[in-house]
């Protein structure tokens, strides 16, 4: 089972959630402030890191860019501070998720397997072929097909695709996926990636206008459901 290190000052939380993580299943590892936290993220190599953004001696955020250095565990950030900006900034320092305070116990354990089952996905053997349902990928080929027809897809979208595929229920920002499709050194409008969006709805959703695959999270940016 895999290894869970929460990262909590709290301690009312911290030992509630790693009650209820325990219960489901996981090893847990604890730690009260960032400091201990990134020492244990080094030396036991968890297979997930739940860690709050404001955190004594060293906050969550410099714990992700420090973590993300050398490791791709993936990372669910615990903030009560829910605005736009701050989600977009967790996201884009190197966290794979965040979970807005007060939350439910379901929801962020819907979060954990999610995050887990896609971070054992990106380390088996590099996949050439991603399915969700009817929609499929073969990724050597090029070639995408929803049910028996094949998809007519650009050079980016057929990218952009294969990205909100292997990162299935977690959410990607708009400039990570500019990063990730586009290049880094791609000079334009973070926009784009709405237009290609639409574009893809337009063949992989049966109503455009009320996505099911392909999903808004309104503020930060698309998930992609199955």
């Amino acid at each position: 089972m895999a290894t869970i290190l929460l990262i909590e000052d709290e301690a009312t939380v911290r030992e509630t959630l790693a009650m209820n993580l325990r219960a489901e299943g996981y090893d847990v590892l604890t730690a009260a402030d960032g400091m201990t936290g990134l020492d244990l993220a080094r030396d036991e190599g968890p297979d997930l890191i739940i860690m709050d953004l404001m955190l004594p001696k060293l906050d969550g955020l410099s714990v992700c860019r420090i973590v993300r250095k050398d490791s791709d565990v993936p990372i669910i950030m615990l903030t009560a501070r829910g605005t736009e900006m701050d989600r977009i900034t967790g996201l884009e320092t190197g966290a794979d998720d965040y979970v807005v305070k007060p939350f439910s116990l379901g929801e962020l354990m819907a979060r954990v397997r999610a995050n887990l089952r896609r971070s054992h996905a990106d380390h088996r053997a590099q996949a050439t072929r991603l399915s969700a349902g009817e929609l499929s990928m073969d990724l050597l080929a090029r070639r995408a097909s929803l049910g028996s027809a094949e998809l007519k897809l650009t050079h980016r979208e057929f990218d952009l695709l294969a990205e909100l595929m292997r990162n299935q229920g977690a959410v990607l920002s708009r400039d990570l996926l500019l990063n990730r499709v586009w290049g880094f050194d791609y000079i334009g409008d973070s926009h784009t990636v709405d237009v290609h969006i639409r574009w893809l709805r337009e063949k992989v959703e049966a109503d455009p206008s009320t996505p099911r695959r392909i999903t808004t999270v309104r503020g930060v940016g698309y998930r992609f459901e199955g």
